[in-house]
């Protein structure tokens, strides 16, 4: 379902339908910003949405496209998209409030959450978990490896639920390294920092979220969706290219975890997100503080992608800067805190610049579209035309 994590983050190191930007006429910048975006799409194929603030103020707000292929049902800021990856940084939250609550620790044991993890967990803390430094077994090649030898047993209509992935957690012996001593980006891990939610809190983790994050915040559509359990209203089905031809890939046998990508929201909300961390609705400054602070080694050393090469590595040895569900590196100088998402047919990016009062959302339903790419240049535009002003 993630295989393609990398290609989305890669690019951060159409005539419009239904536009509604704020603030009537496009004003110069609006117009280079519509630009941008109205080349990644097509009025009748599927597409995007995309909100820029400035300040706490929203500039810019337009969807592109439509929300289903074969229809004219036309994207707009109510539009409901699977965040995938995204989702981290609601997890991460979760984690932090039951922290504050007192019925999490950041050093705590998986084991002592979970006393049936065999062995290798024993050391893994709930920190490792959150920065991606456990060393957890990737899940998805689990299930190939389980399918390799048993069969197929998983597909988009018999899904991997979280309780499964635990299942394969704990039939192994050991990591891919021992906690601390690397950092490489897990999936695994979100997932079961989500059933940590589930287990501390005492309710199902897409309840937590719905009382502890999206209904403070005034997140009245975001939703964690499990079929059978909720609906999405106005929602965006996913797309990729097959043959040069868009085709409706909207689920996959991986769609159904919750922690690592399970979050469905849209622009509207996005914007009462982005605002709740710019007030402190959730979380004081002092509290939120951890997840702003690039993770270290256990020996004190700055962490890197791994040097092998695969499908979740952005740059092999590189140096990366990861806190609490945010990456943490700057664009030109410019600090920034941000997650991209890349599933089966939904691609999706945040970037919040905060010493700027920037934030950049684009949220799109087809796979051959880069956000990361898009945002990117639009911050550039906006934190140049900023530069300028304040000459």
């Amino acid at each position: 379902m993630r295989k393609a994590f990398a290609a989305l983050l890669l690019c951060l190191i159409a005539v419009p339908i239904g536009s509604f930007t704020v603030q009537g006429n496009l004003s110069a910048s609006n117009k280079e910003i519509d630009a941008i975006l109205s080349a990644a799409t097509k009025p009748d194929e599927p597409g995007l949405a995309a909100i820029v603030k400035k300040d706490g103020h929203v500039i810019f707000e337009q969807g592109y496209g439509v929300r289903k292929l074969g229809t004219t049902e036309k994207i707009d800021a109510q539009t409901n998209f699977r965040l995938a990856s995204v989702t981290k940084e609601f997890t991460a939250m979760a984690i932090m409030l039951l922290v504050k609550d007192g019925k999490v620790r950041y050093d705590q044991r998986l084991t002592e959450i979970f006393p049936e993890f065999p062995a290798y967990g024993k050391n893994i803390t709930v920190r490792n978990l959150l920065t991606h430094t456990a060393g957890l077994p990737d899940y998805e090649e689990l299930m190939d490896r389980e399918e390799k030898t048993n069969g197929p047993r998983w597909s988009a209509d018999h899904q991997i639920q979280d309780r499964e992935v635990l299942a394969l957690l704990e039939k192994q012996t050991e990591g891919k390294f021992a906690p601390g001593t690397s950092w490489t980006y897990s999936n695994s891990g979100y997932v079961v920092l989500g059933l940590i939610v589930a287990k501390t809190s005492g309710m199902p983790y897409r309840d937590f979220l719905q009382k502890r994050i999206f209904d403070p915040a005034g997140m009245e559509h975001s939703v964690v969706y499990q079929k059978g359990k909720n609906q999405i209203s106005q929602r965006a089905n996913g797309n990729s290219k097959d043959g040069g031809k868009l085709v409706e890939t909207d689920q996959s046998s991986t769609s159904a975890t919750l922690g690592d990508g399970g979050v469905y929201s849209n622009l509207s909300d996005m914007a009462k997100w982005d605002e709740a961390l710019q007030k402190h609705t959730l979380l004081s400054a002092e509290e939120m503080a951890p997840a702003l602070t690039p993770a270290k080694l256990a020996d004190g050393s700055e962490t890197h992608w791994p040097r092998k090469p695969d499908d979740n590595n952005l740059a092999p040895g590189k140096a990366v800067s990861y806190g609490f569900g945010w990456f943490l590196d700057p664009l030109n100088g410019h600090p920034r805190m941000w997650h991209a998402g890349g599933t089966m047919g939904f691609r999706t990016v945040i970037e919040r610049f905060t010493k700027d009062g920037l934030t950049v959302v684009i949220l799109s339903n087809r796979a051959d579209v880069n956000p990361g790419e898009l945002s990117e240049k639009i911050a550039g535009l906006i934190l140049a035309t900023t530069s300028r002003s304040a000459l």
